[in-house]
């Protein structure tokens, strides 16, 4: 329980201290721009990474859509499987008879 209060204070911190940060961002002076521009950073300022992101979102919804319909679809199937275990395994039951394992018919008979 402590454990998880000291978590809770940790996470609480961190995300201040991120709010606070994202505040003051704006706030920040742009450096004057360079005449040579690497070209890590012309790419870093184009559209691309942006592009990139979208199109890697778009393929992630995408993917992760079907493994959601293949993980319901393989939950589907084993929940089948399972109720056709304990409909064998309640039929095994009701057949059981103790009297015949045990001999005790058997010997009422002889008797």
């Amino acid at each position: 329980m402590v454990l998880s209060i000291f978590t809770v204070i940790l996470m609480a911190a961190i995300a201040s201290l991120l709010y606070l940060m994202v505040r003051a961002l704006p706030r920040l002076a742009e450096e004057p721009a360079a005449e040579h521009k690497s070209f890590l950073d012309r790419w870093a300022h184009s559209e691309i990474p942006e592009k990139v992101d979208a199109a890697m979102n778009g393929f992630l919804l995408k993917f992760l859509r079907k493994v959601k319909v293949f993980v319901l679809k393989l939950d589907n199937a084993l929940s089948h499987h399972l109720v056709k275990i304990k409909e064998e395994e309640e039929d095994k039951k009701t057949s059981i008879d103790f009297k015949d394992m045990t001999g005790q018919n058997k010997e009422s008979e002889s008797q």
